[in-house]
């Protein structure tokens, strides 16, 4: 669960990012809760895990799950269909942080 916690809190940082919340990424949310099986409770929850303690675990994921993780995060990105320079930053700092590098 900690796991599926960091996740979420990844996703939902990227989508907030730019303190635009559009229809389209709130639409991205749902079809991801629902794969992942999770619901706003979690995201809640998801929300009060501490960056540091977040970044530690996306860390220490193999490194398949950190795939799936920088394509979750750059479709979330891209989910309204504007990729705004915040959560290009965002998602290369949690990167960065998370020791993940992205295959191309």
């Amino acid at each position: 669960m900690v796991e599926k916690l960091a996740v979420i809190k990844a996703i939902d940082e990227v989508i907030r990012v730019d303190s635009k919340i559009r229809p389209e990424e709130l639409d991205y949310m749902e079809q991801l809760a629902d794969v992942l099986d999770f619901d706003s409770d979690h995201i809640l929850e998801a929300r009060e895990v501490e960056a540091s303690e977040a970044v530690a675990v996306l860390k220490a994921m193999p490194k398949d799950k950190q795939q799936s993780l920088v394509r979750l995060m750059t479709e979330a990105a891209n989910a309204d269909g504007e990729v705004d320079e915040k959560e290009i930053r965002f998602i290369y700092r949690m990167f960065s942080a998370a020791g993940i590098e992205p295959e191309i």
